[in-house]
C-alpha cells in the first residue's frame, strides 16, 4: 500500500512557475515508476512527466523544456517544477506511483490554475 499526497497547486499568472510535491506514506526506493498526470476540464487525464528508479525521465511534448520531475528518496517525495507556465497548462494534477508488481497508487489531485 502507498498514500500519495499531492501539494503546491494554486493560481499563477501566465509565464510564472510552481512547484508541485508529491509525499508518499513509503519509500519511494522500494517504488518503480513516480509520475505526474493533469486533467483539464472536459478532458481525459493525460502523462505530464514520468521517473523511473534510476532517474530517467519522460515528458509530454506539450512540457518538454518547461517541466522537471525529481525524486527525493531520502524524503519519500517526487517534485514537479513548473515553469513558463501558460494558461493551458490549468488543470488537477495527479501524483502516481506503480509498485513493482505493476499495482498503481494514486494522489487526490492539486489544482493549477494559471490566469492569463
Amino acid at each position: 500500500q502507498a498514500q500519495l499526497v499531492e501539494s503546491g497547486g494554486g493560481l499563477v499568472q501566465a509565464g510564472g512557475s510552481l512547484r508541485l510535491a508529491c509525499a508518499a506514506s513509503r519509500s519511494i526506493g522500494s517504488l518503480n515508476r513516480m509520475a505526474w498526470y493533469r486533467q483539464a476540464p472536459g478532458k481525459e487525464r493525460a502523462l505530464v512527466a514520468g521517473i523511473g528508479p534510476g532517474g530517467s525521465t519522460n515528458y509530454a511534448d506539450s512540457v518538454k523544456g518547461r517541466f522537471t520531475i525529481s525524486r527525493d528518496n531520502a524524503k519519500n517525495t517526487v517534485y514537479l517544477q513548473m515553469n513558463s507556465l501558460k494558461s493551458e497548462d490549468t488543470a488537477v494534477y495527479y501524483c502516481s506511483a506503480q509498485d513493482w508488481g505493476g499495482r498503481a497508487y494514486w494522489g487526490k489531485g492539486t489544482l493549477v490554475t494559471v490566469s492569463s
